[in-house]
């Protein structure tokens, strides 16, 4: 009776690890967004068809949060840290996403939000050009 209640315990120990190893496996299973965000401030557009011009320095990076959301239901995934050089790294479960400057419509702020898919155990490179300040030259 002793070895049956012992063998019971050590099943249901190793079906317990198993589980718990097997989560931690996909778990690992992530990949990865990588890119730079460039901030183009005080951009002035002449009356022909010109190229733009900047007129300005560049704004703080952390006025400029990214955001990842899910395609099918724009649903905010994560948030991404922009080092001090416009550069950002984020691991994610695999998947479509949505990459996004946050409140981007209510701050008036172009961008063009960047579709993209994350695939276990390799990184993806978008990059996220903001352009702020645009006015017609005179």
């Amino acid at each position: 009776m002793f070895r049956s209640i012992f063998f019971r315990y050590i099943v249901s120990a190793f079906i317990v690890f198993l589980l718990a190893g097997s989560a931690w496996i996909n778990a690992a299973q992530q990949g990865f967004l990588e890119g730079h965000l460039k901030i183009i401030f005080g951009m002035a557009v002449g009356e022909s068809d010109e190229m733009p011009r900047a007129e300005g320095a560049p704004q703080s990076y952390d006025q400029y949060p990214l955001i990842v959301l899910s395609q099918e239901e724009k649903k905010e995934i994560a948030r991404v840290t922009v080092d001090e050089k416009g550069n950002y790294r984020v691991g994610l479960p695999p998947g479509n996403y949505i990459l996004d400057i946050q409140n981007r419509v209510a701050k008036h702020v172009r961008a063009a939000p960047r579709p993209f898919t994350v695939v276990s155990n390799q990184t993806v490179h978008v990059d996220m050009n903001v352009l702020t300040g645009m006015r017609r030259a005179l």
